[in-house]
């Protein structure tokens, strides 16, 4: 008797998985491919942008695919030990947005200023509140008038790439963070 109920049950329950499928599927995309990116890019950036798809291969390359990213602006400056401060939007697939604002200290054979769009892509981001926090690395800068540039931050498993665009004299090496806050601050530390 149960035997026959399950039978009976049986094209329902196909029915019923079948129609969750898309959906499931829909869901398991967590992350942002490369054509994404760089089409996300390419409207963000404007005519700046011809390295763009380069810069995002080539993080793709080295650390897979991103999921999350952040579009925002910058501005620092160096003689030696510098301060870079930013703001911009993180978008997520499975979390969100939120509005973010970085800023942080370099030390380093470093002299210039500029300002940038910026592009953070971000990598292995458990949850919102895991941006919030320190991310460091190397930098290195060489341009006259404009430049286009890439580098990578590292904290635990979250990796941050900036890919940057922007303006102004920037010639250096330097070592420093980003801290990542929920509020602007004038205090890089």
């Amino acid at each position: 008797m149960l035997r026959l109920s399950v039978l009976k049950a049986l094209p329902f329950l196909l029915l019923a998985l079948l129609a969750a499928a898309p959906v499931a599927a829909a869901q398991g995309q967590q992350t942002y491919s490369s054509s994404e990116l760089v089409d996300t890019g390419h409207k963000f950036f404007g005519e700046m942008s011809g390295g763009l798809a380069a810069a995002i291969e080539r993080a793709a390359a080295n650390y897979g695919q991103p999921n999350g990213y952040i579009l925002g602006q910058e501005g620092s400056g160096a003689f030696l030990g510098g301060l870079r401060y930013g703001e911009g939007t993180l978008y997520t697939r499975n979390a969100g947005t939120a509005r973010v604002y970085w800023q942080g200290p370099t030390f380093g054979l470093d002299v210039g200023g500029d300002g940038a769009r910026t592009m953070i892509l971000v990598y292995n981001l458990p949850s919102m509140q895991s941006i919030y926090q320190r991310f460091g690395g190397v930098n290195g800068s060489a341009y006259l008038v404009g430049g286009f540039g890439i580098t990578a931050l590292r904290q635990g498993d979250i990796t941050l790439v900036p890919v940057r665009t922007g303006v102004g004299a920037r010639l250096g090496v330097n070592v420093g963070y980003l801290k990542f806050t929920p509020q602007a601050t004038w205090n890089p530390f």
